[in-house]
């Protein structure tokens, strides 16, 4: 083994254990502040500093103006807030969210000023020309103040620490406790700094300030460190894995940024095919690849962010149109860019669903028990899950077995087996194989979060542009894949010509774009 073999191994987990990052969006992520910070470092009580030391080191790292002083300052603010405990750190954030915020005083104050100003006339005359110079420059010196008072004063800290050697990576860390403490509490002032500096962070990271990098195999091998722990939709086994993933028929892209040298924010990796592939297997697993000059399809398998801390910041939409468009200029043969996508929600999802007509199903048998039949209630809520030929063949599939007396019981508890011993019967998954498709497709074109699609990959994809495809069956057999989607993957297509109008329909409307075969899965009986 070589020596970079060598490091990889020594230094990485190989196959990293439930990550915080999501798959393909660098789209969400789940961070926590425990007792391992971000950086590696213990909270230890020998190595932290004491809450008050590093909140006046804060405090003087927005007071202070002279650059020569400043810098030291966040140094040390930076270094010591690491070693705080969790707690100190959530002191520190309310603390600086609820002192360093807006000045609603001076907004009130410069709010009232502005209401009471005259608005200029209109007239041409030299006298009346004058004084309208004069009201447009108080209106304009209000607005100006105004804007001024509107900004919150731990802006300083942002902006100070963006331009200072380690502080992007810092502030990063800063916002995955910040989202840590959010997800445990509502507290408002946090939130709006959350907010803040949340868009800070899309005005650093614009696409003109990151660098597109080809990952390969002649790479450092800390970058091909990060690209092994931070894989977070199929995770890279042995070295061969890795080494399959960046050579021939594989491509891989990251984006840089100066400031984080040697670690990518974003990576994707890219499969060169002859057909959009049906199976994550045959992606991974195929040994040797086709030829590249046989390629017509360009597959983005696997899409994973490696800051928890730039969570909800797209990333991805510019990494996926920049990649298309240098696959393109090198290989112009290839024709097709797709996606084999996982589907997270989907189980999860199809389960709370049964769940509930399980229990209103409860309800009206115990309804029927004390009421005349044409007293009883109908439940508004009820829906047929399953079509009658579907609950007939999953009954007649497990007959022989105890899952359940109809076919919503017996599909809640197939779904809900923690070793998915479904899969090891022909019987079963023929007959869960229609119904799954159905609802999946349901799912992926139908359910929907404040006007959006409610599968976060979904969501992350049609926002870029893309269409939903195909879904496939049984596409990823592995535990997660099982788990999350009942086995399925589905296709989503970027077709070059309709990019930016199928992005726009999504997100002005919620407009959906999907082909026929999939909507097809949805027609009513009568009409299939």
């Amino acid at each position: 083994m070589n020596r970079k073999g060598l490091a990889i191994l020594m230094r990485t987990r190989m196959i990293p254990n439930n990550l915080s990052i999501s798959p393909e969006e660098a789209i969400r992520t789940q961070p926590h502040i425990g007792n391992k910070q971000p950086d590696g470092k213990s909270n230890n009580p020998s190595f932290q500093k004491e809450l008050k030391v590093v909140q006046e080191s804060m405090h003087s790292a927005i007071a202070l103006s002279k650059t020569d002083v400043v810098n030291p300052i966040l140094s040390e603010f930076s270094e010591d807030y690491l070693s705080l405990s969790a707690e100190n750190r959530r002191e520190l954030l309310v603390g600086l969210s609820q002192e360093y915020d807006v000045n609603r005083k001076q907004v009130r104050e410069l709010i009232q000023q502005y209401l009471v100003l005259e608005a200029p006339s209109g007239e041409k005359s030299r006298a009346s020309f004058l004084e309208e110079e004069s009201l447009s420059s108080a209106f304009y010196r209000t607005e100006r103040n105004l804007r001024h008072a509107l900004q919150p004063k731990y802006e300083v800290l942002f902006d100070r620490l963006n331009t200072h050697p380690g502080g992007l990576k810092f502030l990063t860390i800063l916002r995955t406790d910040i989202l840590s403490i959010l997800a445990e509490e509502n507290v408002a002032s946090l939130r709006a700094l959350d907010s803040y500096l949340k868009e800070k962070f899309v005005t650093w990271l614009s696409p003109a300030a990151l660098e597109l990098h080809h990952i390969t195999w002649d790479d450092s091998a800390s970058l091909l460190e990060k690209i092994v722990a931070y894989e977070a939709v199929h995770p890279i086994s042995n070295l061969t894995d890795l080494k399959r993933r960046l050579g021939l028929g594989r491509r891989c892209f990251g984006y840089l940024h100066p400031a984080i040298p040697g670690e990518p924010l974003i990576f994707i990796e890219v499969a060169l095919l002859k057909d959009v592939a049906e199976t994550i297997q045959e992606v991974l697993w195929d040994d040797p690849p086709a030829p590249e000059s046989e390629a017509a399809c360009a597959l983005f398998y696997s899409i994973s962010s490696t800051q928890p801390g730039l969570a909800g910041i797209n990333l991805g939409k510019f990494l996926i149109k920049r990649v298309i468009e240098l696959v393109k200029r090198d290989m112009p043969h290839i024709s097709t860019f797709a996606t084999l996508s996982p589907i997270p929600g989907f189980v999860q999802w199809l389960r709370s669903k049964l769940a509930s007509q399980k229990k209103l199903a409860e309800a009206e048998t115990e309804s029927t028990l004390h009421s005349p039949s044409e007293d009883r209630p109908v439940s508004t809520f009820r829906e047929n899950i399953l079509r009658p030929e579907e609950e007939k063949a999953l009954l007649d599939s497990a007959v022989d077995l105890t899952y359940g007396n109809n076919g919503v019981e017996v599909m809640w508890n197939l779904l809900s087996s923690t070793n998915c011993e479904w899969t090891d019967s022909e019987r079963l998954l023929s007959a869960l194989q229609a119904p799954l498709m159905r609802l999946c497709a349901r799912y992926l074109l139908q359910e929907k979060k404040r006007g959006k699609a409610l599968d976060s990959v979904a969501n992350f994809h049609l926002q870029n542009g893309a269409m939903v495809e195909r879904l496939n069956w049984m596409a990823d057999k592995s535990e997660k894949g099982l788990h999350q989607s009942g086995g399925i993957m589905v296709n989503y297509v970027y077709r070059l010509d309709k990019i930016e109008e199928n992005a726009q329909s999504y997100f002005s409307g919620g407009h959906i774009q999907a082909s026929y075969n999939l909507q097809h899965h949805l027609q009513p009986q009568n009409e299939e």
